[in-house]
Order: structure tokens, then C-alpha cells, then sequence
């Protein structure tokens, strides 16, 4: 059997899945930032050996893939930060887990993982390339080529959300992330913009209900964003030029209206023309498993090797 693993800033969850990637049997915990990544791996060290020992009898465990939040260096298995939870830098993820379960593990960064996922499982099947985009927190990206991670030279890549935007540092993450919109449209209200949202600090799902009812800065903020998403979706189009686009994440869901939409349009004006018409562009399908069915898939290949 194969263990797929979800190593996030909020969430923390794990595994059970037959050869094909169908899960059998899951477990989930929420991160506490206060106990830091010891915490974390103290809560994995409990669960993990009850998850190995609901493997059936004849069965065993032959391979484990991992999405962590967070940079990584895939080549050698080792997180290189978490930019939430303190205590990852530089840990030997792969060889830790090796140590634990006595199986091959493999390691990700969370944005690619989930992409593998949505491409061998999800929205993307059928598909290559296909580029994978979440738009939550912060902005992530994973590029899959062959049904396969492309990870640059080993540290990652297809990191969209640092695509500079301006000549000035600013990058899409603070335009178009949720954290970016919030940020966005509190600096708006501080510099005397008018808006019917009385919370010093909405959230995105605030600042869309405020836009469904017709307020003009909510509405400007939204199309900021949108449009800054769709400058790195073309960005990416002219260099990449992926059959398929595939975007998840919170602020995804705020779904066709105030968001795919006004990024479909936005593209369609931007779009290197020779391009035009040759991806599309669709939300994500796997919600809140898809590290974890790319996780499989991570494993899947290593068991196979």
C-alpha cells in the first residue's frame, strides 16, 4: 500500500491508499503553530505507526510521498523553510520518515505535489503540460510535464506568485493572494476610499459579498486582483504554453462571477495571440485531498522505481 502525507501551515494529514491511489483510510489534526515543527513531527511520530498497523494482513506499505508547505529540496528529500511554522529549516524530511517506516519516502513542495495531483486525478487528466495554481494565503504554482513534477534543478519551480508585477518588488502574491486583497482594500479604506464593509480587516468572502452588493472599491480591488492573475497566467502561457490551467485554492472559490470569469476575460485580452485558444483555464477538482492524491502519486512512482 502506498501513504501520502499533507505537511501544511494550518493542516496536518495522512494516508492510506491501494496501488491505484483509492484511499482506504485517512487522518487529519490541525497544526498548532505554538508547538512548531517539533510538534508537528511529534503528532506524525504518534499517528503514522497507527495508520501502518491498519494496513491488511498480507499487505505492507511500500512507499510514502509528502507535500510540505514550504520550499524544498526535492533531490536530497529536506524542507528548506516553512515560512508558518518554525523549526523546518534544513530538515532531512525523506531520510526521517525512512528511519520511522523502514519505506522510501519522497518529498515535495505542496503547490507541485497538489498539481501532480489535479493532473493525474483531478481537473487536469488528460492533459500535458498541465500548470497548477493555487490562490489562497499566498499564491503557489506547479508546472507537470509527462505526468511528472518538473522541479527546476531540484529547489523548485513554477513559482507563479513571485512573478514580479511591477519594476518597483511587487510581486502577484501582494495583488492577488488573499492575504494581497485584504491588504489591498484596508490600505484603500485607510487612504479615504468609501465602502459600505465596516470590519477593519475583511475577509476575501467580506470583500466578494460587499462586491455582489455593488460596492465600487470591492469591485476595483477584485479586478485588480483578477487582472494581475491573468498577467501571470499570460506570463506563463508565453513560456510554458500548458494545455491546461488549473487553479485552486480559497480565493478560487469565490467562483465564476468574481473570479474565473474576470480572469478568462482578462486573459483573453492579454494572451500572446498565436496562443489563443490553445489551453483553457479551470477550477481545481480534488478540494481539500488533492496533496494528498499527489502525495500518492509521488509515492506511487517511487514504488515503481
Amino acid at each position: 500500500m502506498l501513504m501520502g502525507i499533507e505537511i501544511g501551515g494550518t493542516k496536518l494529514q495522512a494516508c492510506l491508499a491501494d496501488s491505484d491511489g483509492t484511499i482506504a483510510h485517512l487522518w487529519r489534526a490541525t497544526v498548532d503553530p505554538t508547538r512548531q515543527a517539533q510538534g508537528i513531527r511529534g503528532a506524525m511520530r504518534e499517528a503514522l505507526p497507527s495508520l501502518v498497523a491498519r494496513i491488511p494482513h498480507g499487505s505492507r506499505l511500500t512507499a510514502v510521498g509528502v507535500g510540505f508547505g514550504g520550499p524544498v529540496d526535492s533531490s536530497a528529500g529536506k524542507t528548506i523553510i516553512s515560512h508558518q511554522i518554525q523549526g523546518w529549516e534544513n530538515f532531512p524530511l525523506a531520510d526521517w520518515l525512512d528511519e520511522m517506516l523502514q519505506v522510501r519516502s519522497l518529498v515535495g513542495n505542496d503547490a507541485d505535489v497538489a498539481g501532480l495531483g489535479e493532473a493525474t486525478k483531478g481537473a487536469g487528466v488528460g492533459h500535458d503540460p498541465v500548470f497548477y495554481i493555487t490562490v489562497g494565503s499566498g499564491i503557489g504554482g506547479g508546472l507537470i510535464l509527462g505526468g511528472k513534477i518538473h522541479p527546476g534543478c531540484g529547489h523548485g519551480a513554477a513559482e507563479i506568485g513571485h512573478l514580479m508585477v511591477d519594476r518597483h518588488g511587487e510581486i502577484l502574491e501582494h495583488v492577488a493572494s488573499g492575504w494581497g486583497i485584504q491588504r489591498r482594500f484596508a490600505a484603500a479604506v485607510q487612504a479615504g476610499a468609501r465602502t459600505c464593509v465596516t470590519e477593519p480587516l475583511p475577509t476575501v468572502q467580506g470583500i466578494a459579498s460587499a462586491a455582489r452588493a455593488g460596492d465600487t472599491l470591492a469591485l476595483e480591488v477584485l479586478a485588480e486582483a483578477a487582472n494581475a492573475l491573468a498577467w501571470g497566467i499570460c506570463q506563463t502561457a508565453a513560456l510554458v504554453c500548458p494545455r491546461r490551467f488549473v487553479i485552486g485554492g480559497g480565493v478560487s472559490l469565490l467562483g465564476e462571477d468574481l473570479f474565473f470569469g474576470p480572469v478568462r476575460a482578462a486573459v483573453r485580452g492579454m494572451v500572446f495571440k498565436p496562443f489563443h485558444g490553445l489551453f483553457d483555464i479551470v477550477p481545481a477538482a480534488l478540494g481539500e485531498e488533492v496533496v494528498l492524491h499527489g502525495a500518492l502519486s509521488l509515492a506511487a512512482g517511487a514504488a515503481n522505481n
